[in-house]
């Protein structure tokens, strides 16, 4: 994998926050606040904000290409080891983050019966979760948002799949279900359960990748460029879009890139927070539910009346997400991905 990049870490901080900012505005009484004192901007968040996803479907793609075929084909022999180091860098934080939400919960819940705060789960519901099968299996997820943990794994072992089975031709076998995807799968209102209903956007992200290390990256990206437009022609979705965007911006980077141009040249004040905050961003996805339940609690508690309440309680809750999202990526998450699989 090559050096970090500034744009990635750009989009994954600004994606990251907006869906947090969503879910502020969705759940509990702290929500219903900020709506009555901003409902035009409540209601961009709401409808919008949700779309961020996107920007990390089509990333994971890029990065899973780069990880698992930097030159459109498999260049390991042993292909579900990654699969399964995957599988740990994901479920490893995901399950202390799902612990520390079961004891915020326990802890709002007679302080706010709401329906958004999770029960007490079971033995077998957190089994279900640990085996990111808990959406597959029917379980009310423990944290909001936590189906995209699923996907992603869901995501890479599939994509690890169709490059195994297609040898030298892996590209052509990614492009087709690819396009059975964007085409068909994404069409289905109960598909999203389920890897391929999302590999459209996946799949336009590692074909990025591939365009920024060929000689015909330009004809790549123009291909690419045309059947996203298909797609959108055949039924639009805002959500096509936007990941046809990020793909292709990215696949401009890459390009750029692969010429010693960068896309973005920051001053180094700048590279920093950034590399930090984006590395962050799968803590703040983890945590910032458990940060969210704590804030409706004391708003709830407190009450408070006067102009501007929700929006300062909304700003201290938000700041707290970032530093749990910094202290846990520090110390819970950076230590775990440490763990490595050993043949």
């Amino acid at each position: 994998m090559p050096r970090r990049q500034s744009h990635i870490d750009i989009a994954k901080v600004v994606a990251s926050h907006l869906i947090v900012l969503h879910h502020f505005t969705v759940y509990g009484p702290l929500a219903v606040a900020l709506d009555l004192a901003a409902p035009r901007l409540t209601d961009w968040f709401f409808e919008y904000a949700r779309m961020a996803v996107q920007v990390f479907l089509v990333i994971g793609g890029y990065l899973a290409a780069g990880t698992l075929a930097p030159h459109g084909y498999l260049h390991s022999t042993r292909p579900w080891r990654s699969v399964a180091q995957r599988y740990l860098r994901l479920v490893l934080p995901f399950s202390v983050a799902l612990l520390l939400v079961i004891v915020c919960s326990a802890w709002t819940r007679p302080w706010l019966p709401a329906d958004f705060i999770p029960v007490a789960p079971s033995l077998v519901a957190l089994l279900a979760h640990f085996s990111l099968l808990f959406d597959v299996l029917g379980f009310e997820p423990l944290s909001i948002g936590i189906w995209y943990v699923a996907i992603d794994f869901q995501l890479f072992a599939l994509m690890a799949a169709l490059l195994w089975v297609g040898g030298r031709a892996a590209q052509g076998l990614v492009a087709l279900v690819m396009l059975g995807s964007l085409f068909s799968f994404n069409l289905q209102l109960t598909g999203d359960s389920w890897a391929l209903y999302f590999f459209g956007s996946y799949g336009l992200g590692a074909f990025a990748w591939w365009a920024g290390h060929s000689r015909h990256g330009g004809r790549v990206l123009f291909v690419l460029a045309a059947v996203g437009v298909a797609a959108l022609l055949w039924d639009f979705r805002m959500r096509i879009a936007l990941a046809l965007v990020v793909a292709l911006g990215l696949g401009l980077a890459r390009r750029r890139l692969s010429n010693d141009r960068p896309l973005l040249a920051l001053h180094p004040a700048w590279t920093r927070p950034l590399r930090v905050l984006g590395r962050s961003s799968y803590a703040l996805f983890l945590t910032h539910f458990a940060t969210l339940m704590l804030a409706n609690a004391l708003w709830a508690h407190w009450a408070w009346t006067f102009d501007g309440a929700a929006a300062v309680v909304a700003a201290c809750a938000w700041a707290a997400c970032v530093v749990i999202a910094l202290l846990f990526e520090r110390f819970v998450e950076r230590p775990l991905s440490a763990i490595r699989i050993h043949s």
